[in-house]
């Protein structure tokens, strides 16, 4: 039915086009089994000590204000993270801020975490509670002062209504944000972090999403700091706002966040070091040119406990799920594989 509506839904800008997608998804009128696999026991997950039907989710950035999880659920998603969301609502960057790379099947982005604010997802979650294992993406407001602070209020006001909650410190498109990669700024953040912790009981797991756009001097330090303040894992990784050089699309020097396939084999790279380096003592979910079953296991097979995609869908449509589920299947019978959990980390 996507390759039906496709082009009609890439005439529209793209922004639209999301809009679009936000909106029939409210209508929820799909049943849950279209989407459902034969044999997916075999892609059953662990991720932070919750057992997922696959390890399949959709990243933060699609369902920015939270108004669609469930109806994601039903499409077939392991999990689902919405925002990011900052304490108060927010517009976002000056339009247009969107552009498809359609040569590259690739996306470029300069939103500015445009979302409805942390009131209004608080309330619109524990009014529909989630069906699925769903996490909470949270940022700072682009004009706050101590952008830590608003971390820490994110995470007050969220915390009771998530499945996990990601610390976002990567998107290219918030001045200063990538700032917090510095080792001093990162502890005095997770020292913060932990302390709100500890005054809340905060138990819901706690993740970092990280740039690809690091060096190999500055993952050693993240990760013992990881480690340190016992963060339980990292999202590899956010978009880059370099590796331009190779692209076809006109588009391509569009300023903002690159996403899917020329992020592919940059961010399964850095997968591979984060769990070399770690030896499986955290769990990483994988994101970047995921968009099938075997894009997915390559990054299983590289470190991931877990997936996520985004740009995927745009250029699939909502069956991606379920032929990433099929395939991957498939692949773990030839591999003569049991679970999907044995991939983890088998090419590191």
């Amino acid at each position: 039915m996507f390759s039906i509506f496709k082009p009609f839904i890439f005439s529209l800008d793209p922004e639209t086009a999301h809009d679009f997608a936000i909106n029939s998804l409210k209508i929820n009128f799909l049943p849950k089994n279209i989407f459902q696999v034969e044999n997916e026991e075999l892609l059953e997950t662990n991720l932070f000590n919750e057992i997922l039907p696959n390890p399949v989710g959709l990243a933060a950035g699609f369902d920015k204000s939270a108004e669609v999880y469930n109806s994601l659920f039903k499409l077939g998603y392991g999990f689902v993270e919405v925002g990011t969301v900052t304490p108060k609502r927010q517009l976002g960057n000056p339009k247009p801020r969107v552009f498809r790379l359609e040569k590259d099947q690739a996306l470029i982005n300069r939103l500015g975490f445009n979302n409805h604010g942390s009131e209004i997802v608080s309330k619109r979650i524990s009014e529909n509670l989630p069906t699925g294992f769903l996490g909470i993406n949270v940022g700072p407001n682009k004009d706050t002062k101590k952008k830590e602070e608003d971390y820490y209020l994110c995470l007050s006001r969220l915390y009771s209504l998530a499945g996990y909650l990601t610390i976002n410190i990567s998107s290219p498109n918030t001045e200063g944000l990538r700032d917090f990669h510095d080792q001093n700024s990162l502890e005095k953040l997770l020292t913060g972090i932990n302390k709100i912790k500890r005054e809340k009981n905060i138990l819901k797991p706690i993740v970092v999403k990280l740039s690809p756009d690091i060096n190999d001097t500055e993952i050693s330090k993240i990760i013992e700091l990881i480690m340190k303040y016992k963060i339980d894992g990292v999202i590899v990784s956010n978009t880059t706002d370099s590796n331009r050089e190779n692209l076809s699309d006109t588009q391509k020097n569009e300023k903002g966040g690159l996403s899917g396939q020329p992020l592919k084999n940059l961010s399964t790279e850095l997968i591979k070091k984060f769990y070399k380096d770690t030896k499986g003592k955290f769990q990483i979910i994988g994101v970047g040119g995921v968009d099938s079953g075997l894009s997915a296991f390559e990054k299983i097979c590289a470190g991931a406990s877990a997936v996520q995609l985004y740009t995927g869908m745009v250029y699939k449509g909502p069956g991606v799920v379920r032929e990433m589920k099929k395939e991957l299947i498939s692949i773990l019978k030839k591999e003569n594989l049991k679970n999907i959990s044995e991939a983890v980390g088998i090419n590191t």
